[in-house]
């Protein structure tokens, strides 16, 4: 239904084409002064004033003037005129009618007539109904009548419906029912919390016999005590009807509904709206609002004095509602929120899941499970160690270093003016290299390598993996940022996922699917508009080939062993970050990898106290459990290049033994 704001008419805020020449006389000597003052009284809200320029009751027209307007909720009216004929002691005067129905709605414009005759005091207007308007009969009245399309769904892209069916209670009014339509609406929107004037607006307008909708809520929002004293106010009805409100899945990517949940819509929708509208509050629902909720047919028509409908004097098509189909998969969705659901209990989490090959958005979960958390694409986080996937193409794109080159792994080590630890102390012995430094998340060593590699290599490597790039996706998404350092510490704490660097869980997943796939897409969401123009990149495909075999070796041997579930080689890194969430100090853990075709990022926030990477890596874990058996083989269309699909093993890795020592290399900062 086409928004509309408050609206008053009021003499001074409308556009006055008939000039006044006469004012509050009702002798005219001529036909022409008696229509511009009719007119320009009758515009001007004056309708007493207008009446007495009339052979008319002067009350009853009064009052038909101002009901018309009244009942055509008008934002605006003008006229003006048209030709004049006189014939003696009578004329005929034509008129054009501009009549504002209000933003949203269209203006209704028409040629009007009136009779005039010559009498003892002058011309005076002949009245009749058809005054208003040529197809108005005695006993009629106007009214504008809606046909509102039905909501459109939100499909997956399987065109499975991703939005459910549900019992909802309508709020409304008979208008011919009450006694006091102000007070009845103003008693209503008090008891729903609701601002009264948009309810009044839609009311005033609408066929007087009809039901008409106000605010919908629904049925477990909705006390018994509410409704029994809702249904106490004259001519207030409650309805049960069922629509496609809720979210079956992703509730913080699909969105809410206005009236779904908290129903006062006027002090949380921006912009003008119609009582009674569907209107999209959050997510999809919010972003695609003008395609899934259409706009109504819209008719003036004529009542006779029982309300029933006699004619439609001007019509205007509205559009329809249309769905929406995204690149979700219900079964992949089911899986990530199961799994969330299952490893982190009341702990927050988000999963972000997408085929590497093309961006498209597979699954994004979050712990809370409502239409607030949309933190899957939003939430700004440190990266810690996963960033290492960035800062080692940083360093073999450099020339500091190739995966065979040795780089060591100490206990601590100092940056500038500060200190880079791994957990509890640890460090690689036997002279690691490269590769195994990044199996084992080794924090000093890549913090060491920062110099050599320097910050414009980093920052470019950054941009290369999209991190804090300018793609957008149909709804908020935070991209990433990448501050250039400026010192050295600076470059050492970036090389780490520390200082100047945030990341989404969506922005970790599609770095995860640049190496997967060997070039980097912008995400999608929604297939039925057209694609984010950001062109996709290519990367290096040596440098590719040599992240692909460090990350399966961090599963298969290193901090990311506890994610190695399927038949298809899983490839990852891991890491703990401490970071400052909500004022208190929160280890943000982390898995980001692949498996075949298919990208994920997993990250949760935990008690410093409560391990390393054991709740990201058994969430990525049970994820991959609760996929379809096939799912990963079936749909992605599995790249062997650069590497050997059944083991893993890359040819241009030269990696040495992994320690006896328990390595839980994360990010620590002094």
């Amino acid at each position: 239904m086409p928004p509309r704001p408050l609206r008053r008419l009021a003499a001074a805020g409308i556009s006055t084409v008939v000039v006044a020449t006469i004012a509050g006389c009702t002798t005219h000597p001529s036909p022409e002064l008696a229509v511009r003052a009719f007119l320009i009284d009758w515009q001007g809200g004056e309708y007493e004033a207008a009446a007495r320029h009339t052979d008319g009751d002067v009350g009853e027209v009064a009052d038909s003037l101002e009901q018309t307007v009244r009942h055509l909720d008008l934002a605006g009216l003008k006229f003006e005129l048209g030709g004049l004929d006189q014939d003696g002691d009578s004329a005929t005067a034509k008129f054009d009618v501009s009549a504002d129905l209000g933003i949203g709605d269209p203006v209704w414009e028409y040629t009007g007539s009136m009779s005039l005759r010559r009498g003892d005091a002058g011309w005076e207007i002949v009245w009749r109904p058809d005054i208003i308007h040529p197809d108005l009969g005695e006993g009629e009245r106007l009214a504008v009548d809606y046909d509102v399309p039905e909501r459109g769904q939100i499909h997956d892209r399987q065109g499975r419906a991703l939005v459910a069916e549900q019992k909802v209670t309508a709020f409304g009014v008979v208008p011919d029912d009450m006694d006091d339509m102000e007070q009845g609406i103003g008693d209503l929107a008090e008891l729903l919390d609701e601002n009264p004037d948009p309810l009044l607006n839609r009311v005033r307008s609408a066929p007087p016999e009809q039901f008409q909708p106000l605010v919908l809520v629904r049925e477990r929002d909705v006390e018994g005590t509410v409704t029994r004293e809702a249904k106490r106010i004259t001519g207030v009805e409650t309805k049960e009807v069922t629509m496609s409100l809720h979210p079956e899945q992703a509730d913080g990517v699909i969105g809410e509904v206005a009236g779904t949940v908290g129903h006062n819509v006027s002090s949380r929708v921006a912009g003008p709206y119609q009582a009674g509208d569907t209107v999209g509050l959050s997510g999809l629902q919010s972003a695609f609002q003008q395609r899934l909720a259409g706009t109504a047919n819209t008719d003036v028509v004529t009542l006779d004095s029982d309300g029933f409908r006699t004619d439609a004097l001007h019509t205007w098509p509205g559009e329809p509602s249309g769905s929406l189909s995204t690149t979700l998969d219900s079964e992949v969705q089911e899986a990530a929120e199961g799994a969330l659901e299952s490893i982190l209990s009341n702990k927050p989490g988000y999963l972000v899941a997408v085929d590497s090959r093309n961006g498209d958005v597979l699954a994004a979960a979050g712990n809370r499970g409502d239409t607030d958390d949309d933190g899957a694409f939003t939430k700004e986080y440190q990266p810690g160690a996963v960033f290492t996937i960035v800062s080692a193409a940083a360093a073999m794109e450099s020339g500091a270093a190739a995966p065979g080159d040795s780089v060591p792994c100490e206990q601590s080590v100092d940056v500038g003016n500060r200190s880079f630890e791994n957990p509890n102390n640890t460090a690689l012995w036997d002279d690691p290299d490269l590769a195994r430094d990044f199996a084992y998340s080794c924090t000093t060593a890549f913090a060491g390598l920062g110099e050599d590699v320097g910050g414009d290599a980093l920052a470019s490597a950054a941009a290369e993996f999209g991190i804090g790039g300018d793609w957008r996706l149909s709804v908020p998404a935070h991209t990433g940022e990448f501050t250039a350092p400026r010192s050295a510490a600076d470059t050492a704490a970036a090389m780490v996922g520390t200082g100047g660097v945030t990341v989404s869980p969506l922005t970790m997943a599609l770095v995860a699917g640049a190496v997967a796939d060997g070039s980097w897409h912008a995400p999608r969401l929604s297939i039925t508009e057209e694609a984010d123009d950001t062109p996709s990149r290519e990367l290096n495909g040596d440098t590719v080939s040599a992240l692909r075999g460090m990350m399966r070796d961090a599963v298969v041997e290193g901090s990311a062993s506890g994610a190695e579930v399927g038949v298809l080689p899983v490839h990852g890194q891991v890491s703990t970050v401490t970071q400052e969430i909500d004022g208190k100090d929160r280890a943000v853990q982390w898995f980001v990898g692949y498996q075949g075709d298919m990208a994920v990022a997993v990250v949760t926030e935990v008690k410093p106290a409560l391990g390393t990477y054991d709740y990201a890596e058994n969430m990525v874990g049970e994820f991959l459990l609760r996929l379809p058996d096939g799912y990963v083989e079936d749909i992605p269309d599995v790249s062997e290049s650069g590497e050997d699909s059944e083991s893993g093993e890359d040819p241009g890795s030269d990696l040495g033994g992994a320690p006896g020592s328990d390595n839980t290399a994360g990010s620590s900062e002094e």
